[in-house]
């Protein structure tokens, strides 16, 4: 009788083998982890062309090393993800999100803070969308797990409570937005100290409500703070230093400043369209209110 391919299979690994297998494994475990981390420095610096092939490939070797449906092919999902929003990609985020998700919730369960995580970002998506009604369960149900989970002052929570405020601000709904910024200020400046990253994108919020609200004299100095931090810890040209001149730029026009918010939509949308491809909505949101602000001032010359 001949050997079948399956009974070839069952033969025993020799010990050589059962190394051999191991080392690569490990190699390419390794080289996933080390491709990730590589890709997010790139992610976090804004080179995002550069990052999203290191993404792929370090999912693909992820996949190899511990299968489809692993917590490590999770989290470089969940990154992967994160880029997509940024560049305007949002289907193809949303996607990614969802297969995270399930991955998490069926290796740690339904109330775990990775799955909390998880429901942050899709909050931050339907945000990036400017559905914010669809973002307001997830960014709810993300305060939920992670305050019971981790108390009430955790960096983490206070995070959730920015996205919630953010997602409630867009919805008009001032008057409960406007408190949980405060109260993940605080709880960022404790923890952090008052020139954190978290401390410049929530200033940066907390300043586009007052701009909402048109009390341009309170969102002034927040936006100011908030891109002189932004400055010193992401550079010049960085793309989320751009949201920031952008916003301070309506801000100034706004107030007749016209001369400086000149300058800094020119400099916003200089950065944008080195960034993303004239599609995204970045480029076209600075264009179009550096578009308003010439034609406002050519009517007040």
């Amino acid at each position: 009788m001949h050997s079948t391919r399956s009974e070839k299979d069952a033969t025993p690994l020799t010990e050589a083998e059962r190394n051999l297998s191991y080392e690569l494994h490990a190699s390419k475990s390794r080289a996933s982890r080390l491709l990730a981390a590589h890709a997010n420095r790139l992610r976090i610096q804004g080179c995002y062309r550069e990052a999203e092939p290191l993404f792929r490939q370090a999912v693909a070797l992820a996949e190899e090393a511990f299968g489809p449906n692993h917590l490590e092919v999770a989290a470089i999902l969940n990154n992967l993800a994160v880029l997509f929003k940024y560049t305007g990609r949002f289907e193809e985020a949303e996607s990614l999100y969802g297969r995270a998700l399930a991955i998490i919730q069926e290796s740690l369960g339904a109330n775990h803070p990775d799955v909390a995580a998880i429901y942050h970002n899709l909050g931050g998506l339907e945000h990036a969308r400017g559905c914010y009604a669809a973002g307001e369960p997830f960014a709810r149900q993300s305060v939920e797990i992670r305050e019971k989970a981790l108390g009430p002052d955790h960096v983490d929570v206070a995070a959730d409570l920015a996205a919630l405020a953010a997602i409630l601000d867009g919805q008009r709904k001032y008057d409960e937005s406007e408190p949980l910024y405060h109260r993940a200020l605080t709880i960022f400046e404790e923890a952090y100290g008052p020139e954190h990253y978290e401390m410049a994108i929530n200033l940066n919020n907390l300043a586009a409500l007052k701009h909402a609200k048109r009390n341009f004299a309170e969102a002034l100095p927040l936006y100011q703070r908030a891109l002189a931090i932004k400055e010193k810890l992401l550079g010049p040209e960085h793309p989320d230093v751009a949201t920031t001149l952008n916003n301070l730029a309506v801000v100034l026009s706004a107030m007749g400043r016209c001369e400086e918010a000149a300058e800094l939509y020119s400099r916003a949308l200089g950065i944008y369209e080195k960034t993303f491809e004239p599609t995204h909505p970045k480029v076209a949101g600075c264009r179009r209110n550096f578009e308003r602000y010439r034609r406002s001032s050519s009517n007040r010359g």
